[in-house]
């Protein structure tokens, strides 16, 4: 005998509802897994924009996506860091100083990736690449930003050791100023008695305690 939910019909609707759910969670995993999976050194790949696009179309694109993979929108444990690295993303390339050195360093990319295949930027290959040109500048921008990355790390380094000497330098030179002020405090303070032993020095030296008359020295005579 047949139940009674067996008997009732599926309403198209329902399934209509649930396949449309599972089919925004696949595109929402899709998404965490291609930005996680992105150079996060290059803010465009993080998005999936062209270098050179409109600042617009960065704004349009974060808006999209950051609704779309948002840790409350989707069950994804990765959805967090995704939309992390989404926004970090769009923050460097809505600063115009971190954008103009990207599109410099993908423009380099480009031109070592023509000078490899020996074309020039009017080469046709330059102009309508295909996509092995595509993955071969990617590969190039990839590599040229780990250089710069390296280099960055390298100066802030050595900017650091240099503070730090020239920290040392001026902690060395407060401690001297600090003892010097401490020895002339210690000086001054022993002031009264460094007078008093002079006294008792020189009333020693005159052969007495200074009550009674002192001794006048004998003049001695002339010989002849």
């Amino acid at each position: 005998m047949a139940s009674k939910e067996e008997d009732q019909p599926v309403d198209s609707r329902d399934v209509t509802d649930i396949l449309d759910a599972e089919g925004k969670e696949w595109e929402k995993d899709a998404e965490i897994d291609r930005i996680l999976k992105a150079f996060r050194l290059d803010a465009y790949a993080v998005l999936g924009l062209k270098p050179g696009v409109p600042e617009s179309d960065i704004k349009l694109c974060y808006r999209k996506k950051s609704l779309l993979i948002h840790p409350d929108k989707t069950k994804n444990p990765l959805a967090p860091d995704a939309f992390d690295r989404l926004k970090k993303a769009q923050t460097e390339l809505m600063d115009e100083k971190h954008r103009a050195v990207l599109d410099e360093a993908i423009a380099d990319a480009r031109m070592l990736v023509l000078r490899d295949l020996k074309l020039t930027v009017d080469s046709p290959e330059a102009k309508e690449p295909d996509a092995a040109f595509e993955r071969k500048w990617a590969d190039k921008t990839k590599m040229v930003l780990i250089d710069s990355e390296q280099r960055r790390r390298r100066q802030l380094k050595a900017q650091m050791q240099e503070e730090g000497r020239e920290q040392r330098k001026e902690d060395a030179e407060i401690e001297e100023r600090k003892r010097k002020r401490q020895h002339n405090e210690d000086w001054e303070a022993t002031r009264d008695q460094r007078i008093d032993s002079w006294r008792t020095f020189q009333k020693g030296k005159t052969g007495g305690s200074g009550d009674g008359p002192s001794k006048k020295k004998k003049k001695l005579k002339p010989i002849g």
